[in-house]
């Protein structure tokens, strides 16, 4: 496999550092890059800059600061580049190069792996065929049931190896309480163009299937079922090809990457019926569960896609929150099909109730 260096250069002073306007125009470049690539796309998130120049993509973080992660210093981003490496090997060895360093000087300028002072760090990585990604498999009808088995064998043995989680089962039981507690405060919020006659209900339903289920998610714990997880499955991390990788793990919050795989599952299942792979999360569900020669816990599964889906509601709104919302007309629209799918699996989970 390519390895990229991550050697150490020294700090520059602040008065010399370029802002991360200039490290942006700077990655959007194609003269920045050794492979010599045509043109560069630069995409943004809402933590990062990504830049597809060529085969390769590099990840820029931002200098941000959030309740669940601090991006506000290079020290902190340099870490958080080799921790994103070093967990996403697990699922895409060959996808993640290692970490480069951006670095300047006063003559040269801003440059990607030179022999200035480190200004900033990047993620290295592969690029990967968008047409092999399980969204656009989905959504073009070209996902097989040979992809799925596939899928299932990868995601089985990946749990299977999984580091055991040591959360507490109090804790791990807490923090959907916790999250629930949130997605109650954003979603009720009535400058959201939401259905409030039917959020608070749902939301209701899901304070009581958690409650009657705290022992059960407990108990997951206790019988050594919650892993070091992905944290981040969505059918746009996941690419079909041969090997299958499986990238951009929740890197930056281990607290959060704590699941119980049939959660991620779950998980997995919301975001392809949003995309129109109704069935495919209960096949999913069924399939790696045959492969770790276990009986998934039904109620359990359906109560974590409800809980999954409020949050990617909640979550989806929280964009408005920001001073300059990216893509504003988005995210009501987007958090009412989130709804609609905790509405489908909230009801999913009272049927399969005692």
């Amino acid at each position: 496999m390519e390895s990229i260096s991550h050697k150490r250069t020294s700090a520059v002073c602040d008065t010399e550092s370029p802002s991360i306007a200039d490290k942006v125009r700077f990655l959007s470049a194609p003269g920045a890059y050794s492979n010599g690539p045509a043109s560069v796309t630069v995409l943004e998130t809402h933590m990062s800059y990504v830049f597809l120049a060529g085969d390769k993509v590099y990840k820029l973080k931002k200098p941000v600061r959030y309740p669940f992660l601090d991006f506000s210093t290079i020290e902190a981003r340099e870490n958080n580049c080799h921790e994103e490496v070093r967990l996403n090997r697990r699922l895409a060895a060959d996808v993640y190069l290692g970490v480069v360093p951006l670095t300047y000087s006063g003559s040269r300028g801003l440059s990607l792996g030179g022999d200035g002072a480190a200004v900033d760090w990047l993620v290295a990585m592969r690029r990967l065929a968008r047409e092999a990604m399980l969204d656009r498999l989905i959504s073009e009808d070209r996902l097989t049931a040979a992809h799925i088995d596939a899928l299932c064998d990868t995601l089985a043995d990946f749990y299977r190896h999984a580091e055991r989680s040591s959360i507490s089962p109090e804790d791990y039981a807490l923090r959907f309480f916790r999250e629930q507690e949130k997605n109650r405060d954003i979603l009720t919020r009535r400058d959201f163009a939401l259905d409030h006659g039917r959020t608070p209900v749902l939301l209701d339903l899901l304070d009581a299937r958690l409650a009657a289920s705290r022992s059960q998610l407990q108990e997951r714990v206790l019988q050594g079922h919650v892993v070091d997880g992905h944290g981040d499955l969505r059918p746009e991390h996941i690419c079909l090809r041969d090997p299958i990788a499986i990238f951009d793990c929740l890197e930056f919050n281990a607290e959060l990457r704590q699941v119980d795989p049939f959660d991620e599952l779950a998980y997995l299942g919301v975001e392809c019926a949003l995309i129109g792979a109704k069935t495919l999360g209960a096949e999913l569900v069924d399939k790696v569960a045959q492969r770790l020669s276990c009986e998934p816990p039904r109620r359990l599964v359906s109560l974590y896609a409800a809980w999954r889906a409020m949050l990617r509601a909640r979550q989806s709104v929280a964009h408005l929150l920001d001073d300059t919302p990216r893509e504003p007309a988005k995210w009501e629209p987007l958090a009412t099909r989130y709804l609609n799918l905790a509405q489908i699996a909230l009801a999913a989970d009272a049927r399969t109730g005692r």
